[in-house]
């Protein structure tokens, strides 16, 4: 997004954030789960945490990898693609995000052949 980098808006990454789901569209995905892995971008202004040294105004990025673990955690889907979505509202939905991408890692995805990862990447900003 780099439209945003040009409005002035600074990054925040949080990468490799563990958590065990029980997504999938086969019945041993839903019955046994499997480890995904998020990662996030946060474009936020990043100004007025800075110049107050004020936690409030920025993204706590701690209290944010919880939410994405707990987001991971409940309500199993089909798809990581339904899963992104649901991450990109976690992340949305601190007042400082301006916009988000967010990757959904599946590393044990049931695929016959050899693979490193499989991922899905998408990009949202606040409405």
């Amino acid at each position: 997004m780099p439209v945003l980098r040009a409005r002035g808006l600074d990054v925040l990454r949080l990468s490799g954030v563990r958590a065990t789901g029980h997504h999938g569209v086969f019945d041993h995905e839903r019955r046994d789960g499997q480890e995904f892995v998020v990662d996030v971008v946060v474009h936020l202004d990043t100004t007025p945490a800075a110049s107050g040294d004020d936690l409030g105004e920025t993204v706590h990025y701690g209290v944010l990898a919880e939410e994405l673990v707990a987001a991971v955690e409940r309500d199993p889907v089909d798809l990581i693609e339904t899963l992104a979505e649901r991450l990109a509202g976690v992340v949305l939905a601190h007042r400082a995000a301006v916009a988000t991408e967010v990757t959904v890692h599946k590393p044990g995805a049931p695929i016959t052949v050899p693979f490193g990862d499989v991922s899905i990447t998408i990009s949202r900003e606040r409405a």
